[in-house]
């Protein structure tokens, strides 16, 4: 998270002892959180007997006409005909088994070849009659591929800091998987949940990404400020805008199955852990570009500093503000195919439930981030000039330049001859 920065110069003693002073207490309250929120028990499963799941290969693909149906005459519900696949796995392993060729709105194409899930159904009047169908393709080893070209290419660009990202971002998918996710599926209020859960991937990704120093120490806290606002703001505006969390099918379906989640609470927890990837990188930046500053011009007072630092954020929000929304507009890219489908009036589509929590989600992260800004910098300000003698004292003012050269000795110098010497008539050649 955030580009990679130059070491940021050593504080002074008394700057760390602060530092230390502050942020130890807040990861102490932040792990102690957590182990007052962590779940005693995983959620409870979800009522109905999971369908086994086996391995194959696709051998044979029959294709033929469908036959009418009262709702199709024509027989146009296709593609119909079987497919032979090889199992690999569950009781018929190392047999060719026979499967209709998947049909319906996002059904799987498959080919010879394919590596395929294969579903075993059993037939409840009879469970000794069963049958398969295939469910999806296998994914496996393409992921694989992919996540293994994926971190080559972070560890061969950016070495041991691309390394340590790389370990910041399995600590970030573990506290997610084994912390917040397992919370909130046990009954716990998801926002302070999630604020925790943050707070443990803030300290983990910076200290570990880039390294333990005052720089990094800045950008924890204006992080961790940002944050609480993002909070407190999503709170407001949640609830002056009645938001229930039901605006997606997503969190009807999860209602179905777990009536005890808070989907409330869920968005606000949504909407911080969302926040956190973007509030990082503005922290860092900010953090190292005031450190950079002072490095460059040590003349620089605090305020000087401060406003430099700030005319870089600027350029930095413009740009992520855009980020933001584009990120959310191509998570939601069905629902905004079903606005424009929708023939309901402007206004009415945009205060309905799905629409305008997502119009919440983009405003509140927003604002969050835009208060990164001067938070961050003022306090990066604040570290970076308190080793001074006073509170703006600036460097010495450098040495006065040497006078200009004057008319005569700008023309001796063109002219190649000392001074003093007299002037020739005779052209060089």
């Amino acid at each position: 998270m955030g580009a990679d920065h130059s070491p940021a110069a050593p504080a002074s003693p008394r700057v760390r002892r602060i530092l230390v002073a502050t942020v130890v207490p807040l990861f102490v309250l932040t792990v102690i959180a957590a182990l007052v929120l962590w779940p005693r028990q995983g959620p409870e499963p979800a009522g109905g007997a999971n369908v086994p799941r086996h391995q194959g290969t696709v051998t044979r693909v029959v294709t033929e006409p469908c036959p009418p149906t009262p709702e199709s005459p024509a027989g146009d519900d296709g593609p119909c005909g079987t497919v032979t696949v090889a199992a690999e796995q569950g009781p018929d392993a190392g047999r060719q088994v026979e499967t209709p060729i998947p049909a319906g709105p996002g059904a799987p194409r498959v080919e010879v070849g394919d590596e395929v899930i294969l579903v075993e159904l059993t037939d409840p009047a009879d469970p000794a009659v069963k049958a398969y169908n295939i469910a999806e393709h296998q994914r496996g080893t393409p992921l694989i591929w992919l996540v293994a070209l994926f971190a080559a290419a972070i560890v061969a660009f950016g070495r041991w800091r691309g390394l340590a990202a790389l370990g910041g971002l399995v600590a970030s998918f573990a506290i997610l998987l084994g912390f917040v996710l397992p919370g909130i599926g046990a009954g716990r209020s998801p926002l302070p949940v999630a604020i925790v859960g943050a707070a443990l991937i803030m300290f983990v990704v910076l200290y570990l990404t880039h390294g333990i120093s005052a720089q990094t120490s800045v950008a924890v806290l204006g992080t961790l400020g940002s944050l609480v606002v993002t909070g407190v703001l999503g709170t407001l505006a949640t609830g002056a805008t009645h938001l229930t969390g039901f605006g997606s099918e997503d969190a009807t379906t999860l209602s179905m199955f777990q009536g005890d989640v808070d989907l409330h609470g869920l968005l606000l927890a949504g909407i911080i852990i969302g926040s956190l990837g973007v509030l990082d990188d503005v922290t860092v930046t900010q953090a190292a570009t005031v450190t950079e500053l002072a490095r460059a011009n040590p003349g620089l007072s605090r305020r000087q500093l401060y406003r430099a630092a700030t005319r870089v954020g600027r350029a930095h929000i413009a740009s992520t503000v855009n980020t933001i929304v584009l990120a959310y507009a191509g998570a939601s890219l069905p629902l905004l195919l079903l606005l424009v489908a929708d023939s309901r009036p402007v206004g009415e589509i945009l205060t309905s439930e799905f629409l305008a929590q997502e119009i919440v989600r983009s405003a509140v992260a927003t604002l969050g981030l835009i208060a990164a800004v001067p938070l961050t910098t003022a306090l990066a300000a604040v570290v970076t000039t308190a080793g001074r003698r006073g509170p703006d004292a600036a460097a010495p003012p450098p040495a006065a330049a040497p006078p200009p050269p004057g008319r005569d000795e700008a023309l001796e110098a063109l002219g190649g001859r000392r001074p003093g010497e007299p002037r020739s008539t005779e052209a060089a050649w």
